[in-house]
């Protein structure tokens, strides 16, 4: 499969297509259950010695309704308190709507303990290192169509989401709730997108909006986030039903983990399957995964190549990477075998020595679980250390 996926890449470079990717806000259903899920994640890792502690926890919301799910692990004496955590996500996402406000949701815990199987596993003992916490594959990617080195629909279908959210919180525009969609089509030549053909926008909306009104509120948000070369004959479909009144977790039951390739590269690259929101730094489908965005983007950063797919295999209980596979589509600098010689030499590909070099042990997940997980800011606190570019220099000295 991934040697189709590279030979159709290489044999694209030469023709003009199509490609879309959607992007979906916080106040998704799906979204809130994401945030919601790593809100306790976080207070797991802000307990004492956050290494040892373990999170596996899925969220469900639906009219009124809020259920956590999940096996985890604290220092002796913690008592997470789940029901105050998800109504400050939901208070957060900004949901004040009869059928689904954080003051009065109804809650339901199903949080037990994790199996000691899982445990004997994962945790590091006597000579013993600490394994995966699963079995798994997971990828990784970067190219050079943004400035963060994203996919480019993936990333304006982000932009537009994200700075419609933020003109909500301020109250700089009136009547749109949290619930929204988006999605970028943009055409290519060769590797090169050079227009936007169409660009989707649903939102939810108070009962007094009419479609006008949404679409004379939206358009300068698609306008600003999307170079204007590229808008000359775009199409905007903006609440193409009509009518987008009734939203969030009233209009659909959202669940933690459905919204992968929203979470990732828009479908632009591969995905091993697994989901990140809900689980501590020892899951490697999330921990893994954000090592392989790591390395692809120091690739990509170090002009060793135009495009880079990192691909890492693990087993439960196995420290180790079963595999390593590096794809760079033709337009990789070095051979790969000496650019995985360079990397293993560089970096501890263990779960121990991911978590230790991306600090990934800290309370920073909870800014990752809406508007993607790449193509992010590092900050200061530690949140999104897998998009830092500090290997760079090391790799260009291949």
């Amino acid at each position: 499969m991934l040697i189709q996926l590279s030979t159709e890449i290489i044999s694209m470079t030469d023709k003009k297509y199509l490609f879309t990717s959607e992007s979906v806000s916080e106040g998704h259903p799906d979204k809130v259950c994401d945030i919601i899920s790593d809100y306790i994640v976080d207070d797991f890792l802000s307990q004492s010695e956050p290494e040892n502690n373990r999170v596996a926890l899925e969220t469900l919301v639906t009219t009124n309704q809020v259920v956590v799910s999940g096996e985890v692990r604290g220092p002796e004496g913690f008592e997470c308190n789940y029901e105050k955590l998800a109504r400050e996500a939901v208070k957060w996402i900004g949901y004040e709507q009869e059928k689904f406000h954080w003051e009065n949701f109804n809650f339901t815990s199903f949080v037990h303990g994790q199996s000691s199987d899982i445990a004997m596993g994962v945790d590091a003992k006597d000579n013993k290192d600490q394994g995966a916490g699963d079995q798994g594959i997971m990828f990784g990617y970067a190219c050079k169509e943004t400035p963060v080195l994203m996919p480019a629909p993936i990333y304006y279908s982000h932009l537009i989401l994200q700075n419609l959210a933020k003109a909500r919180k301020e109250k700089t525009i009136p009547g749109i709730q949290p619930d929204s969609k988006s999605q970028v089509t943009l055409q290519y030549e060769g590797s090169k997108p050079i227009n936007c053909t169409e660009v989707v926008v649903s939102t939810q909306h108070d009962k007094e909006l009419e479609l006008s009104d949404v679409e004379e509120i939206v358009t300068p948000f698609i306008k600003e986030a999307l170079p204007d070369e590229w808008l000359q004959d775009t199409k905007f479909h903006i609440n193409p039903t009509g009518r987008f009144e009734t939203g969030g977790p009233d209009g659909d039951t959202g669940l933690t983990g459905r919204k992968i390739i929203v979470d990732t590269y828009g479908g632009a690259a591969p995905h091993g399957g697994g989901a990140f929101s809900g689980k501590d730094p020892t899951k490697v489908d999330r921990s893994a995964a954000y090592i392989a965005r790591y390395i692809a983007k120091n690739v990509v950063a170090a002009d060793l190549a135009e495009n880079c797919t990192i691909q890492l295999a693990y087993a439960i209980g196995v420290s180790r990477p079963l595999s390593f596979y590096i794809n760079t589509h033709g337009t990789g600098r070095v051979d790969n075998e000496t650019l995985i010689k360079k990397i293993n030499s560089i970096v501890d590909l263990t779960p121990r020595g991911i978590r230790d070099h991306l600090e990934l042990h800290k309370p920073i997940y909870k800014s990752s679980a809406a508007y993607g997980h790449f193509g992010r800011q590092h900050e200061n606190d530690g949140s999104f250390s897998w998009e830092r570019t500090d290997l760079a220099d090391q790799l260009k000295n291949i």
